[in-house]
């Protein structure tokens, strides 16, 4: 079965819906006291932290997108359930985060978003919404649709003389390419061109990477790491097709196309993330880390 454009514009509508109502269970939720637990997961606390929201977010995406996956005969991948592999079999699935960023709404900070994408079997996002409840902002994008904030259609950041602002996740703080890196990044935006570099850690992954499209020049990265962790697949999916939609670049850091439907595990330590607009500092990232991991 192929979708044609008419049906991916009315499974983005429903994705929308879908982000929308559970962005209204997650907002109603902050701020107040929650029951918090974790779960099997990554090295890292952002990845095994799991709370009553992170549930009845899940909960109400699912319900919204049932009549849907009836309808085109979808699979469902989401981080609160266990992978029934059906996504390795049906055309489509729903690639889910409920609560992308639970650290950050267990914390009372910004960061924390819904992150719903359709993605083939063949691992190419065809759908990709983003819903940040707290500021009450939309990202979607559908194939060869382009990709929007709220009304505003997003374009491409171009490269400018001022400061470039790399963003990572606070458990970055802890790898041990840290120290090295943060003098490497500051030499590597001079290098291109930029007066300086700030390096931000803060989460969660897809308001990190719409970042990098609205507050340019930014980039956003996550080196492998040999522990398990360093996202899932539905962390990133859905801004991997934001990025497509604008002409940026969302790849591994190895600068291979990211894998959105792999046959194994959901982890992407083994191989990292890169979200940069510009192709030189895409290259020059790739190179930076090659040449970190070789000291």
């Amino acid at each position: 079965m192929r979708l044609s454009t008419t049906e991916l514009d009315l499974l983005c509508q429903c994705a929308i819906a879908a982000a929308y109502q559970a962005g209204h269970i997650i907002a109603s939720h902050a701020g107040r006291r929650i029951a918090v637990g974790n779960k099997t997961g990554g090295g890292s606390l952002a990845a095994q932290v799991v709370t009553e929201v992170d549930h009845l977010s899940q909960q109400t995406i699912l319900q919204a997108l049932r009549p849907a996956c009836d309808m085109f005969d979808l699979a469902v991948l989401s981080e609160e359930q266990a992978d029934d592999g059906s996504r390795l079999r049906k055309d489509y699935f729903w690639s889910i985060d409920p609560l992308d960023g639970t650290l950050p709404f267990v914390e009372g900070v910004p960061g924390y978003s819904v992150s719903i994408a359709l993605v083939e079997r063949g691992g190419t996002a065809l759908i990709g919404v983003v819903y940040d409840p707290l500021a009450r902002t939309l990202y979607r994008a559908v194939q060869n649709g382009g990709a929007w904030r709220d009304s505003h259609l997003l374009e491409l950041p171009k490269a400018g003389g001022s400061v470039l602002n790399f963003i990572t996740d606070k458990s970055f703080a802890a790898d041990p390419l840290y120290p090295a890196a943060r003098i490497e990044l500051e030499r590597l935006a001079v290098a291109l061109g930029y007066t300086g570099a700030t390096l931000t850690l803060q989460g969660g992954a897809a308001l990190n990477a719409c970042q990098v499209l609205t507050d340019a020049p930014a980039c956003y990265f996550k080196f492998p790491k040999p522990q398990p962790g360093g996202g899932s697949v539905w962390d990133y999916a859905a801004t991997a097709c934001l990025f497509r939609e604008t002409g940026a670049i969302a790849c591994d850091m190895f600068g291979r196309a990211l894998l959105l439907n792999p046959d194994g595990s959901l982890f992407m330590n083994h191989c990292g993330v890169l979200y940069c607009a510009d192709p030189a500092l895409t290259e020059a990232m790739v190179e930076l880390y090659r040449k970190l991991k070789n000291r």
